[in-house]
């Protein structure tokens, strides 16, 4: 009889769920096989399992910031061994050859797999990725499941925060996990950071300033000091102009979710003076290297809430009600 395993399956949108048992696979070619020791919680598997995104291959096992053990190596797998650390994030493969990919643009592939949307993902005890696209994470500087959020919290927050340019100035608009992260990196690096949250939440702001952030306040007041840039964490619409409103001439405001409420019209003269409004879809492998090696020379305290596997609806739960300081992470 084959070894089975545990998963957390969603089998169409709006749906709570459903644990489900099923023969653990086989590491394809290319692929390896992994158990899973942690799996953080992203807003994005809130949006798959609440359909806001609509492209999920039903059914599907959500999570995309895993992090785990390699068990096993599929045909013509190289430079991994069994035992090895491993982290699987968002971006599950991509076709190689499409212009994006080979204008080393990858994170723009027009055949792409995400992992837990289009392929099964880590809210289980085991999964296979592509080992192109998985990466080693570093050993001293993070436990699983601190290390889970990495996965996309903190490489997303990186890639909004690297098209965010040299500002001296910044500030992060919802300050949930991956604002959480990017808000020491930034204060490490020497940038004055300021936080914003939903009106009359003074958990969060207390959080921020908690991890050095020079002002807490909420989405709708001025800070301080005008904005060099600004990234959007938080999937609101209405964020758009209030940002533009805070940032400088030549300004940039970076919208860091894959899916935001509809933006409101504002007039023309909050976004004169040279300022940008600009998007991050995806992430690149490269993205994820250069991360990692931040992280080696700035570690961050991750701060996570801890749920076994069969709570992943309760997870999904408190963070879709803002019950959470930092990144939920499930365990089997």
């Amino acid at each position: 009889m084959a070894e089975m395993m545990r998963a957390m399956v969603l089998r169409e949108a709006g749906r709570p769920l459903e644990e489900e048992m099923r023969p653990i696979p086989s590491a394809g070619p290319g692929e390896l096989l992994i158990e899973v020791t942690a799996c953080g919680v992203c807003r994005t598997d809130l949006h798959v399992v609440d359909g806001d995104l609509t492209d999920a291959s039903y059914p599907v096992v959500p999570g995309h910031e895993v992090v785990g053990r390699v068990l096993d190596l599929g045909a013509g797998v190289v430079g991994w061994t069994r035992g090895d650390r491993v982290g699987v994030p968002w971006l599950g493969s991509t076709c190689g050859h499409c212009p994006y990919c080979v204008s080393l643009r990858e994170n723009l592939c027009d055949a792409p797999t995400f992992t837990g949307y289009t392929r099964d993902g880590g809210f289980a005890t085991h999964l296979t990725a592509d080992a192109r696209f998985c990466l080693k994470l570093p050993h001293a500087s993070f436990d699983d499941r601190t290390g889970a959020p990495l996965l996309c919290a903190g490489l997303i927050g990186y890639r909004s925060y690297r098209m965010a340019g040299k500002a001296k100035t910044l500030g992060l608009y919802g300050f949930g996990a991956a604002a959480h992260i990017i808000a020491q990196v930034a204060a490490a690096e020497g940038q004055t950071v300021y936080a914003f949250t939903r009106r009359g939440d003074t958990r969060s702001q207390d959080f921020a300033r908690s991890l050095g952030v020079a002002w807490a306040g909420a989405s709708d007041e001025a800070p301080p000091e005008e904005l060099d840039a600004a990234i959007i964490f938080a999937p609101v619409g209405l964020l758009v102009p209030e940002a533009l409103k805070r940032v400088r001439k030549g300004g940039r405001v970076v919208c860091a979710g894959i899916h935001m409420s509809d933006i409101p019209g504002f007039p023309y003269a909050d976004l004169w003076g040279e300022r940008e409004v600009r998007s991050v879809a995806n992430l690149t492998r490269e993205d994820g290297e250069s991360f990692m090696l931040l992280m080696e020379r700035h570690p961050v305290s991750v701060h996570t809430t801890v749920y076994r596997l069969s709570e992943a609806n309760t997870a999904l739960a408190d963070l879709r009600a803002g019950r959470l300081d930092g990144a939920a992470v499930l365990v089997p």
